[in-house]
């Protein structure tokens, strides 16, 4: 839907929020998980993004795409749900990673394992590290909307996504492990 359209609603009825949630749920569940690290907070969090998006949908202003507010709105959610107390006391369950069958061919064992070890390496990054590779590699946001979704200056996050792209380096070129900083 054309981007003009979303900042001249005043309300949303279930169809425009169904295509908001075809179109970006995807994204914004990985994002969650990303920053989180656990299926059932990016599951929760989705929800909450969605939820709010409808109830918000006035306040969307057009400054950025539809998608851009989106994950805006998902990284604040994360970090909110990363800050409450109950979260940081109490932990029921970890995260469980289903590693499913393995395949048969040695050259797909080797790959799967080193884009599992990249992955839990991109993981293991600080979060401020973390969000802006993520944010730039996976979801192609340029360096201005990146610093609109984290409301920090473009520099900053050119800074972190040159560090951060470093501590990747380092992981790929040692053993598989980075200098932590």
């Amino acid at each position: 839907m054309e981007e003009q359209y979303w900042k001249h609603l005043s309300s949303m009825d279930a169809e425009l929020l169904r295509e908001l949630m075809t179109q970006f749920g995807q994204e914004v569940w990985n994002l969650a998980f990303i920053l989180t690290k656990r299926h059932d907070l990016a599951d929760d969090i989705t929800q909450d993004v969605f939820f709010n998006a409808y109830r918000n949908i006035r306040t969307f202003r057009g400054e950025s795409s539809i998608r851009t507010w989106l994950l805006s709105i998902t990284r604040n959610t994360s970090i909110n749900y990363l800050r409450t107390a109950f979260l940081r006391k109490v932990t029921l369950m970890e995260w469980v990673s289903d590693l499913g069958t393995s395949p048969s061919a040695e050259t797909e064992v080797l790959d799967q394992s080193f884009t599992d070890d990249l992955w839990l390496a991109v993981m293991e990054l600080p979060l401020k590290y973390r969000e802006v590779l993520i944010l730039f590699g996976k979801y192609d946001l340029s360096i201005k909307e990146i610093a609109k979704t984290l409301g920090v200056s473009d520099g900053t996050v050119r800074s972190r996504l040159s560090r951060a792209r470093k501590k990747m380096n380092n992981w790929n070129e040692g053993v598989g492990t980075y200098e932590r900083s």
